[in-house]
Order: C-alpha cells, then sequence, then structure tokens
C-alpha cells in the first residue's frame, strides 16, 4: 500500500512554520471554533476558500460540492448549513461558484457519464440541477458564444443557489428570530485568482422585500 509520504512531510513542513509564527496557534484553533463564515463551494481542487481569501484555519467552516449546489434534498448540504447557523452562529453564508468549472461545462454540453461507462451514474442526475438552472434562463443564455455562455452560466448557477439557501427552513428561521446573517453570491476567477461580488445578497431585511 502505498503511504504518500510527501504529504506527511508537506504536513510537518506547515505545522512547523505556523508555530514558528505563532507558537500558541495550534493551542488556541483547538480550544475554539467560531468561524464568522460558511463557505459553499465547488469541489475544483484549484478553488481552495481559505487560501483564496487570505483567512487561517478555524476562520471559515466549509462545505463543498461539484458545482456548489445547494438542493433541498441534499441532506449533507442542510446539515452544515444549520450546523453554521444554529450553533456556530455565522453571520454570513457565502455561496461561491467559478469560472471554468467541469460541472457547469458537462451539464451545459449535456454530458452523461454514464453513457461512457454503461452504469448508472450519480453525477448524471447531480448535473441534473444545473440543467435546472440553464432552463431556467434559457432566453438569456440564448444567442451566448460558448464561452459566454459558460460564463454566464456559472453566474447564473451561485445566483439559483443562492436563492435556495436563502428558502432553506434553516435560514428562514434564523432570520424569523433576528439573526444577523446574510447570503452572498460570488465567483472566483482561476485565470487571475480575483473573486467577484455578483451582487446577488440577502439578509432578513432584503429577503421579507422578495
Amino acid at each position: 500500500m502505498k503511504k504518500l509520504a510527501k504529504l506527511f512531510k508537506n504536513n510537518l513542513q506547515w505545522a512547523e512554520k505556523i508555530k514558528r509564527e505563532d507558537p500558541s496557534f495550534f493551542k488556541n484553533l483547538s480550544q475554539q471554533q467560531a468561524p464568522e463564515y460558511l463557505w459553499i463551494g465547488c469541489s475544483d481542487s484549484r478553488v481552495p476558500a481559505n487560501q483564496i481569501v487570505n483567512l487561517a484555519p478555524g476562520e471559515v467552516f466549509v462545505h463543498r460540492n461539484i458545482a456548489n449546489v445547494v438542493v433541498h434534498t441534499d441532506l449533507n448540504c442542510l446539515s452544515v448549513i444549520q450546523f453554521a447557523v444554529d450553533i456556530l452562529k455565522v453571520k454570513h453564508i457565502i455561496v461561491c461558484g467559478h469560472y471554468g468549472c467541469g460541472g457547469i461545462h458537462a451539464a451545459m454540453e449535456k454530458t452523461k457519464y454514464g453513457h461512457k461507462t454503461k452504469k448508472v451514474c450519480l453525477i448524471d442526475n447531480w448535473l441534473g440541477h444545473i440543467e435546472d438552472v440553464a432552463r431556467f434562463h434559457k432566453q438569456e443564455l440564448k444567442g451566448l458564444s460558448k464561452k459566454q455562455h459558460h460564463k454566464r452560466l456559472c453566474e447564473l448557477n451561485v445566483i439559483e443557489q443562492v436563492k435556495n439557501v436563502c428558502n432553506t427552513s434553516v435560514v428562514n428561521k434564523a432570520w424569523n428570530e433576528g439573526a444577523d446573517l446574510t447570503i452572498h453570491g460570488w465567483i472566483y476567477d482561476i485565470n487571475n485568482g480575483i473573486l467577484k461580488d455578483l451582487k446577488t445578497g440577502h439578509d432578513r431585511s432584503t429577503k421579507r422585500k422578495n
């Protein structure tokens, strides 16, 4: 069995570097978890939440899945949202997509991975959520070039997932109880490392108006 020695070596170097910079860092970190942010992002290895916003371990609570989808049948995602809101009392939930997303591309091209393997493929069902987003915005996407279509669908997917977060029972309960909680929709450009605010955020005051 291969043991991935390089990763353990990297871990030791990282831990030693942190301790040199702040000898009490791990002691303090182990005693409390109090992040203000829940990050719902894509599983893509090029989009690491903490590094993108330059925050240390312990400052961001993270949930990631293919194409940063939030659906009301995904108990994993809903459990993360509930823990973040009810227990950690986060003040911000950030749905962050990214340009160049493979899940968006596959949904746009209607790629069916099950056809390649000749087996039932769960990813095909998952990507159906993105195909729904494309269908909801069919008129807006019509006539765009392939590159523009992909870019805009990445953005529209974030916007739809922000709506889904806002419509969860957990978030609505928190808002009804007066929680200081804001939902944000961002997108990350893997070509230059820059985040963009899609200005689709909501808090309890703006949500009541919609």
